[in-house]
């Protein structure tokens, strides 16, 4: 009964949520070629499940392969923390230089009890040193998205509020996405209280950050600065030329790996991209699969077009 009274909160709080302002449906107008490419990849990777969207903008070119279809959203849903959070920036409310007095304790979303964060399983254990100190706020928001610290993400969202950055999500386009709680809540995670995306998402998300849309130009600038800092690297950007520029946030969690974010071309505008997989238990393969998407993209959208 506890955990159908939060479900039945959590359902209500969203339903009042900011409507949507612009369609998360990715432009899908892509050759029959690249798609037949995509799905060989993707069959390669026997039990796969493989959601790819793509828009790019300066072309008017997109793809949306099992675009709607919602998966676990890992760590990508630290990237509507990381806008949410510069919103409170710009709107006055909070300040890059803030500080937060940073505990590991954090309390389940289905009954309040109190639950800690391990270190070992961390993809970010230097910022368990730092507990009990007060940290920066833009200082926790790079290690959140340059190495995925859930630490940093789990203080970011107990001082911001969820409902507040799935309302975000939703002004930007993001139709379906859901961010209900911090990381590793496993009372949460056994009622099946997960945060959730799409593909297609994820990179409306990102259109609208390429489109000034999330923040003011400054803070634009101090976000993708972030996120092309990223230090997981082995997805979208394997799959590019060497030194291509890239702002992502990558995710992974049992069997599920993704990557999504910016691709900028030299001499054009970047397109959005989001690769979501499941149901592949090595992570090396998914890696693997997540680059050849990316490439066979970029041969698509930039090789085609300027012959590099």
């Amino acid at each position: 009964m506890r955990v159908s009274r939060v479900l039945l909160s959590l359902v209500t709080l969203l339903a009042s949520v900011t409507p949507i302002a612009v369609s998360a449906q990715t432009l899908d107008n892509a050759p029959a070629a690249v798609r037949a490419r995509l799905a060989a990849r993707i069959a390669e990777v026997p039990g796969a499940q493989v959601a790819i969207a793509v828009q790019d903008p300066g072309s008017a070119r997109g793809i949306a392969i099992n675009g709607d279809t919602l998966f676990h959203a890992a760590s990508t849903m630290k990237v509507p923390v990381l806008f949410a959070l510069f919103r409170e920036f710009e709107q006055g409310r909070m300040r890059p230089d803030e500080t937060l007095r940073l505990e590991n304790r954090f309390f389940s979303i289905v009954d309040r009890s109190p639950y800690t964060l391990n270190a070992s399983d961390d993809s970010d254990s230097t910022v368990y040193t730092l507990v009990g100190t007060d940290v920066p706020l833009k200082d926790l928001a790079t290690r959140m998205i340059t190495h995925s610290s859930n630490l940093a993400t789990n203080a970011l969202i107990g001082r911001l509020d969820a409902v507040r950055i799935t309302s975000i999500t939703r002004e930007l386009g993001a139709t379906r996405m859901q961010v209900l709680r911090g990381v590793e809540d496993n009372l949460a995670f056994r009622a099946g209280l997960n945060n959730t995306t799409t593909a297609n998402d994820l990179v409306a998300l990102f259109v609208a950050l390429y489109r000034g849309k999330v923040a003011n130009a400054t803070s634009t600038r101090d976000m993708l600065a972030i996120l092309e800092a990223q230090a997981f690297n082995d997805e979208i950007p394997a799959g590019l030329p060497p030194g291509t520029r890239v702002a992502h946030k990558t995710g992974s969690i049992t069997a599920t790996l993704h990557d999504a974010g910016l691709v900028y071309p030299p001499g054009r505008a970047p397109y959005a991209i989001a690769v979501l997989t499941r149901n592949i238990p090595d992570q090396k393969t998914a890696a693997r699969l997540i680059a050849d998407c990316s490439r066979i993209v970029w041969e698509w959208l930039v090789m085609s077009t300027t012959g590099r």
